[in-house]
């Protein structure tokens, strides 16, 4: 082809004249895309680390594609009962408008249906399409060039409240193959399983993962920064999940052909070569603090694990083979979509933690709020929050199990599906006498306003929110549906009832001075009265572990000042008795212990052994020292008892393990 027919061809193009726009028999535009070649992804960096590598990919057969996005009046003839999401958040009301809450299936559904009707195949597209289709011969972030004009500009930021926008379709600039809302309005379901590209340059009419967690979606949202708008942008989504950011549009083709899948995912390292057998755990009567180590320990560049400045909110949990595995996550910014959820394990008999590896991520999604619990046998339980944008207030919980050492996982379940308030989890799983499971998840995103609970009677395959509705009075003997303070820790007392203790929320005890809060269910958690507790308060940037020994006392871990924000009438430090009976002022975390069900905790004791130590405690804790009166000043702490009583704390970056022993020996 000499270059005057290629100068021909990219006028015509970049002209919109080669759209040929028809209609099908339930209104949707269907222009024809031309087969062709183009160099798919980018250079990868940062975050965008899944767009590399960048590679050339042949589309070997020309398709057609819907103009716009399927709308609610193209949609709702399929399935009429879907207008019962017309207008939630003010979005979407009119039939011109993207249809959202489409999950993967519903959009599949869809396309068979349609398909039916007409006696022509019609699909979801595969993601090379779908950047070959929205590139349309450009290799700039956007094909209206570098920058999006501000016609395609809605709510293009982080955000926790939805925002009303008109989703009304084909109102942008449309692409030179005659595509509109390629960039924002909704993010579209591609038919791929999210997996990394191939490695090989080349590839001809490619698809996704052979399996897989998640589903691809691209061109971002209404409610999406505009830097994950851009041609090369990948995100996914759990196929079950739906919401208002996320609908589609159709390719009328037949299925590709191609065997060409995407690579799998590399295994990480803490679910490689996992010893199955199981370990004898022994106990040990003798007072333990062993020395305290870092969990958080970086990973090789050449792991291709994401690993960032700001590692925080971690859990752990034992394993039956005497492992101990620990999660986090790792992120620039806590409110981002780069937030990525990594894990480190401590092998039986090592005395180091190896460096860390991925765990789990749903590709540009919000993933606030990790929990890791054994429930008895050989079943690990994890739970994570998923937001449906960037920041952590609208978070859906999803639930993992493994049986075998956490070697490997079964899919994501979505256990709390409607992204909103009340699902921020926290670690500190409890399971009842009765077998029941609570989990504990932030009630609201503020520093206060109370930590919710879900419920499940039937070993986890079922939850439920048993939350009354009625408003919060945190006060002395005040009542409310709400446990007091966020980040609560959860524990059931002998005589069935729920206590919990939290962050915030603080209430005046009858000297004035303001204490933590503290929360008594006797309605399994559809209310609760508050008091003040004897605990000091604690705040940004701490979070404390409430939960009961194997030997029988209940214990807390918590901290005995904020070092910023002293809002206990001044109060800084606690009164601790030293190993010679004599009192002295400690600053930092500790431990107490109660063996009247949380009335009265008449031991606590500083968490250090006296030895001089500069540490690193991650997060917002940064350097501190350790000596005989100071402890690690904040932090957000995790705690499990492993079957030898050993009892193996974290922090925002330090592994502590200590037993009751030790805590009882002043």
């Amino acid at each position: 082809m000499n270059r005057i027919s290629l100068l021909i061809i990219a006028i015509i193009l970049n002209s919109g004249l080669y759209a040929q726009i028809e209609k099908n028999t339930i209104g949707i535009d269907i222009t024809k895309i031309p087969a062709g070649y183009f160099w798919m992804g980018s250079e990868g960096k940062g975050e965008n680390y899944d767009e590399a590598p960048m590679h050339k990919v042949t589309i070997s057969r020309p398709f057609k594609m819907g103009v716009t996005e399927i709308t609610n009046v193209q949609y709702e003839q399929f399935d009429p009962s879907h207008s019962q999401y017309r207008g939630k958040y003010g979005l979407s009301p009119n039939d011109d408008d993207a249809v959202i809450y489409v999950s993967y299936s519903d959009a599949i559904a869809f396309c068979k249906w349609l398909s039916e009707k007409e006696g022509k195949t019609y699909r979801l597209p595969t993601e090379a399409e779908w950047e070959y289709a929205c590139r349309a011969g450009t290799y700039s972030l956007f094909y209206t060039g570098d920058y999006l004009p501000n016609s395609f500009l809605k709510n293009q930021k982080l955000y926790r409240d939805p925002v009303a926008v008109s989703l009304k379709v084909g109102q942008s600039k449309a692409n030179s193959f005659g595509l509109y809302d390629m960039h924002g309005n909704v993010e579209e379901w591609c038919s791929d399983w999210y997996a990394p590209y191939p490695s090989k340059e080349d590839a001809i009419d490619p698809l996704g993962g052979e399996d897989g967690l998640f589903r691809v979606t691209r061109g971002g949202s209404h409610g999406t920064p505009a830097e994950y708008l851009r041609s090369a942008n990948r995100m996914a989504m759990i196929p079950e999940d739906k919401h208002w950011l996320t609908g589609f549009r159709i390719v009328q083709a037949d299925y590709p052909n191609s065997k060409e899948y995407a690579s799998q995912s590399r295994m990480p390292e803490n679910m490689l070569n996992i010893d199955q057998k199981k370990h004898i755990w022994k106990k040990e009567a003798t007072p333990i603090f062993k020395e305290p180590v870092r969990y958080v320990v970086a990973p090789d560049c050449k792991t291709g694990t994401p690993f960032y400045s700001h590692n925080h909110c971690p859990t752990i949990t034992w394993c039956n083979n005497g492992d101990l595995l620990a999660v986090w996550f790792t992120a620039d910014q806590e409110n981002g979509r780069g937030i990525e959820i990594i894990g480190s394990r401590l092998r039986q008999g090592k005395g180091q933690w190896e460096p860390a590896s991925r765990f789990f991520k749903v590709p540009d999604r919000n993933m606030t709020g990790s929990a890791l619990f054994h429930k008895g046998g050989d079943t690990l339980m994890y739970f994570n929050g998923v937001e449906a944008a960037g920041d952590w207030q609208n978070l859906a919980i999803v639930q993992r199990i493994s049986i075998d050492n956490g070697a490997t996982w079964d899919r994501p379940r979505m256990i709390v599906p409607e992204h909103g308030k009340r699902n921020q989890v926290i670690s500190g799983t409890v399971r009842t006498s009765k077998g029941w499971l609570i989990q504990a998840a932030d009630a609201t995103p503020e520093g206060e306003g109370g930590t919710a609970i879900h419920i499940s009677k039937d070993g986890g395959a079922t939850w439920y929110d048993p939350n009354s509705g009625i408003p919060n009075n945190f006060t002395e003997g005040g009542t409310g549906s709400n446990i007091a303070g966020i980040h609560a820790g959860i524990v059931e007392l002998k005589d069935g009832n729920l206590m919990a203790l939290g962050r915030g929320d603080a209430i005046k005890n009858r000297e004035g001075l303001l204490r933590m809060p503290m929360s008594i269910s006797s309605d399994m958690g559809q209310t609760w009265k508050y008091a003040a507790s004897e605990l000091p308060p604690i705040d940004g940037g701490q979070r404390l572990v409430l939960m009961r020994l194997h030997e029988g006392p209940l214990m807390v871990i918590s901290f005995t000042h904020h070092p910023y924000r002293l809002k206990n009438n001044g109060e800084e430090g606690m009164t601790f008795i030293d190993s010679e009976n004599k009192e002295f002022t400690g600053y930092g975390a500790y431990a107490a212990l109660s063996w009247d069900e949380g009335k009265t905790w008449p031991v606590k004791k500083l968490i250090t052994d006296g030895k001089e130590r500069l540490l690193y405690g991650q997060a917002w804790t940064g350097h501190f020292l350790m000596d005989k009166t100071h402890a690690e000043p904040r932090g957000y702490l995790a705690a499990t008892q492993s079957p030898d009583n050993m009892i193996h704390l974290l922090s925002s970056g330090i592994h502590y393990q200590f037993n009751l022993n030790w805590l009882m020996n002043q």
